[in-house]
Order: C-alpha cells, then sequence, then structure tokens
C-alpha cells in the first residue's frame, strides 16, 4: 500500500461502509474487516475502481479471541502501517439478559470491547512512534443513558467504550494521535433486521433517526478537530442535555418507560453448563 492507510472493522454494510467510502474518497488505502469476505471483496472492488486506492480485504470473526493478534501480525509482516482506526464491528442482543446463554454475552462482549481495546492496543504503538494517528471508537447514545430491559449488556459496553475512549484520548494529548468516540442514536442500517427487532423499530418517530454517511462524515471531522465525543445531530445532542438535568431516578423511569415500547424484554430462562 502506497498511500496513508485506514483499518475498518464492520465495513461490510452500515456505518462501516460509509467510513470506508469516505475514507476511500479522502485518499485513504484500506484494510476492510469483516466477517462477510464476498461482500467486502465487492466493495473493495469498487472503492477501488473509483477512487484509484489499494484495498485489502481481511475476513475476520472478532468473536475468535485469535483474531486480533493474527491479523496485526499479518499486517505488521507485509510492513501495513494504519494510520486510521475506525473501530466500528457490533450487533445486539435482542431479549433480556437471561434469555440468552452466557457464550453468547462472552462473544458479544468480545467483538464489541475487548477486540476495540485490543486492536487499539497493538496499532497504537506505530501511531505514536510516528507522531500521527486517528482512532474512532464507534459506541451510542445508549452508553449515557440508563439500560432497559433488553437492552441491558449493550449500554454497559457502551458506557465502558465511551469511558475508554476519553481516558485513552486524554492519555494520548500531544502525541499527535486523536481519539473520538462516536455516539450515534438510532441510524438507519442493518443492525436492527439482524437483532430481529426492525418491526418495534418502526415505531420511532422519523425525526429521530439518523443517516449512516452523516455519521460517517460528523466522526471523521470530530476526530480531525481533536474531540474526544462525538454526537451526532441536534436532537441528540438535546436529549443528553435535558436528561442530565434530571435527577437519576426520574430519568431512569422515563428511559425505562419509553424503552418498554420498542425493546424485546422477553425472557426464557437459560441455564448454562
Amino acid at each position: 500500500m502506497s498511500g496513508p492507510v485506514a483499518l475498518v472493522t464492520g465495513a461490510s454494510s452500515g456505518i462501516g461502509l460509509c467510513f470506508a467510502q469516505q475514507l476511500a474518497q479522502q485518499g485513504y488505502d484500506l484494510v476492510l474487516v469483516a466477517r462477510r469476505v464476498e461482500r467486502l471483496e465487492k466493495i473493495a472492488a469498487d472503492l477501488t475502481q473509483k477512487h484509484s486506492i489499494d484495498c485489502r480485504v481481511e475476513g475476520r470473526d472478532l468473536a475468535d479471541p485469535r483474531a486480533v493478534s493474527e491479523l496485526v501480525a499479518d499486517l505488521e509482516r507485509d510492513s501495513v502501517e494504519v494510520e486510521v482506526l475506525i473501530n466500528n464491528a457490533g450487533y445486539g442482543l435482542s431479549g433480556a439478559y437471561l434469555s440468552q446463554p452466557w457464550e453468547q454475552h462472552e462473544q458479544f462482549i468480545r467483538v464489541l470491547l475487548t477486540a476495540v481495546c485490543e486492536l487499539t492496543h497493538r496499532l497504537l504503538p506505530g501511531m505514536k512512534q510516528r507522531g500521527k494517528g486517528r482512532i474512532i471508537q464507534v459506541s451510542s447514545v445508549a452508553g449515557f443513558l440508563p439500560g432497559t430491559a433488553g437492552h441491558t449488556l449493550y449500554g454497559a459496553v457502551k458506557a465502558a467504550l465511551n469511558l475508554f475512549s476519553e481516558c485513552l484520548a486524554l492519555e494520548c494529548q500531544g502525541s499527535g494521535v486523536h481519539v473520538t468516540s462516536l455516539c450515534p442514536g438510532f441510524t438507519y442500517t442493518e443492525f436492527h433486521d439482524v437483532t430481529g427487532t426492525r418491526e418495534k423499530m418502526s415505531k420511532m418517530p422519523g425525526f429521530l433517526w439518523l443517516q449512516a454517511d452523516r455519521v460517517a462524515r460528523e466522526a471523521l471531522k470530530a476526530c480531525d478537530k481533536g474531540k474526544i465525543y462525538c454526537v451526532p445531530g441536534l436532537v441528540y445532542k438535546s436529549v443528553l442535555f435535558i436528561l442530565w438535568l434530571i435527577p437519576a431516578p426520574l430519568r431512569r423511569w422515563l428511559v425505562a418507560r419509553q424503552g418498554s415500547s420498542y425493546r424485546d424484554s422477553s425472557e426464557t430462562p437459560v441455564k448454562t453448563p
């Protein structure tokens, strides 16, 4: 790869795909990471043709404990230096906490948090050594809100990701590396189709929905400016501001009351061996 390199996880659709497209427009060579290799190859071919860049497809399942270390080892072997890291891979688990076996939760935590921390840890030294780097952790406004039934672990993981990003951003000050936590609200992607909650989510008012390309564009601009948090859309900025002014018990009640209308809170106890 001859140009600056950006690595995007979860690049096969949604916000990850929009990041890949916009970074390609900026002239970055790309390392595209996802499980759906066939789709990645089509995306890579399209971006290569349109923008005359190099695209490297990496079919990896980040739920595999070895996935990140093997990916970075392959990049280092081929002298690929990553300047921009977009930790976007993620998904949701429907139903109450006990409706899923522990193994599902363990994989969920690995993809949304453990793999993010490990990939950041392995690529950050090179960025610091070169004195330039951009890291965007795709989180959610859910990381700032009280949890609701059917959303128990997701919000908790995003809260951890927000705080990790904030602490890392402060640690990287003066190094030339910027770290931003992207916290979008409801965004038009395949996310809710995968979790089977599209029908319920369709009840949400249209003004609450964001376009994925806008989310990616605002995040890239925020990271370049050194902003630690990026919350796209005036609606979500306003919602968070208002909620922070409300006493915690009332805040929990309001979020839980609203959340029950579009979250799957069904619980079928699962015994874990």
